[in-house]
């Protein structure tokens, strides 16, 4: 049985992908959103609770698993690492899949490597500033000292649970756009334009996550923006394309 984590769009369809191509597949996700998403893909196995390096290698004794394919969200070190630590543990191949980042050539872009750094910048380069990082940074947004005097503005998944999470946070219902995306360069615009944005902070989560519209769309408006960059991981093995993946598993696993 292949083992996938997939809390994202590419990697639910790298699930699928892998399904067709004849393998037993579970595929792992932290929500029931996450979980509805799957239920297209037809004979599909999920496994809807969050794990740590033990909870990892629990499971791989009790499923037999034969690979795992890490396709976690490009922000989710500790997943990856946990996940790279059991499988060492456990004797089980590992393969990264890991979706191509952006390019933003652009003289108002400013890379940071991590959320505080983002937060601190933010406060330098503007007064309204508008949060494209999603929820699980929030925290750190709101109790940043360099934002204290700021009108920060974020936009997250419309989700209840998520929702009431920036509400006590202190964000209020003018702080707060709940959309799912894409985004269109157009309708980023648009946002940054009616929240008054004198910066836009983002992840570079590569077009697929969203970051080609936003940095498009922050060029044409000439606003700076903070890019927080992806955590430097080391991964055991990694590939680029979902063929690149398919071609591992054919190595290791038989169907």
């Amino acid at each position: 049985m292949i083992f996938i984590a997939a809390g994202t769009q590419d990697g639910r369809e790298l699930a699928g992908f892998i399904l067709e191509h004849g393998y037993e597949v579970t595929a792992s996700v932290v929500s029931e959103y996450g979980e509805e998403l799957l239920q297209s893909y037809k004979g599909i196995k999920v496994n809807n609770k969050a794990m740590d390096e033990a909870g990892f290698v629990e499971y791989f004794s009790s499923n037999k698993v034969e690979c795992f394919v890490d396709a976690s969200h490009p922000y989710a070190a500790n997943i990856s690492a946990n996940a790279m630590r059991a499988c060492e543990k456990y004797g089980v191949p590992y393969i990264r899949y890991e979706r191509p980042s952006s390019q933003l050539d652009y003289d108002k872009a400013y890379y940071v490597e991590s959320v505080e750094a983002a937060a601190e910048k933010a406060g330098e380069l503007g007064k309204h500033v508008f949060l494209t990082t999603g929820s699980r940074s929030l925290p750190v947004f709101a109790r940043a000292e360099a934002l204290k005097n700021c009108d920060v503005v974020c936009r997250i998944l419309p989700e209840a649970e998520v929702v009431r999470e920036a509400r006590e946070l202190g964000f209020s219902p003018n702080q707060i756009v709940a959309m799912q995306g894409p985004f269109s360069k157009e309708l980023n615009k648009e946002l940054f334009i009616k929240y008054k944005a004198d910066v836009v902070v983002t992840k570079n989560s590569g077009s697929l996550g969203g970051a080609d519209t936003k940095f498009a769309a922050v060029k044409e408006l000439n606003l700076p923006m903070v890019v927080i960059d992806r955590p430097k991981v080391e991964y055991t093995n990694v590939a680029y394309s979902f063929d690149g993946v398919l071609e591992f598993l054919e190595g290791q696993v038989r169907k």
